[in-house]
């Protein structure tokens, strides 16, 4: 079956995008390229999305409801959605985040989107994350190293893990490259919870009323 219609929606003032029944669909862009997904292959790249064992996660033991996050260290957008996000899941113990990494922003992006990955290794993600996000300005290999450090992170382990994992770490930053195009994302933040997909920084609130629509329709 192949995508039917594209519904647009208000939420709390907040445009976002609904993939509807009785196929879903996608992000209208000039660079999308899943104008002609079917409703099965649009299932197997959410799924895709949401569960690659790689990709870091916040709160994966106790989910219902899973926010995939497409976001640059660089981005200042990403900067201001991260508090947002943070408190959700703070608040929310059974909203799993799933990170894609997907710097846009340089060779500064690109580093710092490895490392975050890296530290997925040593247990320190949330740490690594929560650091990466709040440096100013352009990044530098000294500044991720001073915030990675005072965040408790093994700063000679994380070089190690990120050596040794460079492949596997390398493709997870293709694929998320990948994902976001089909998604029809044009630019970071891109925020996907379950079938409503959110481009650009929103507040809590309009995070919340996704989560709780989506847990509405699960239980339908």
């Amino acid at each position: 079956m192949t995508i039917r219609q594209t519904l647009r929606a208000s939420l709390l003032g907040i445009a976002l995008i609904m993939f509807s029944a009785p196929g879903p669909a996608l992000a209208q862009s000039s660079q999308s390229i899943a104008g002609n997904l079917s409703e099965e292959d649009f299932a197997k790249l959410r799924a895709d999305i949401e569960n690659d064992t790689l990709a870091p996660m916040a709160n994966a033991d106790t989910y219902n409801v899973t926010v995939v996050v497409f976001s640059d260290y660089q981005c200042p957008y990403c900067r201001k959605i991260h508090p947002e996000i943070q408190s959700l899941i703070d608040g929310d113990s059974a909203v799993r985040v799933v990170y894609r990494d997907w710097p846009l922003f340089g060779e500064g992006s690109r580093e710092a989107a490895r490392l975050a990955i890296a530290s997925t290794f040593q247990g320190k993600h949330e740490e690594m994350n929560r650091a990466l996000m709040s440096i100013p300005g352009k990044l530098t290999p000294d500044k991720i190293q001073n915030v990675a450090v005072k965040a408790g992170v093994n700063w000679f382990r994380l070089q190690s893990d990120m050596e040794a994992h460079e492949p596997e770490i390398n493709a997870l930053l293709a694929k998320n490259s990948l994902q976001a195009a089909l998604l029809g994302l044009n630019g970071t933040p891109g925020i996907l919870i379950g079938p409503y997909l959110i481009p650009g920084a929103v507040d809590r609130a309009t995070l919340q009323a996704a989560v709780k629509s989506v847990r509405e329709s699960s239980a339908q």
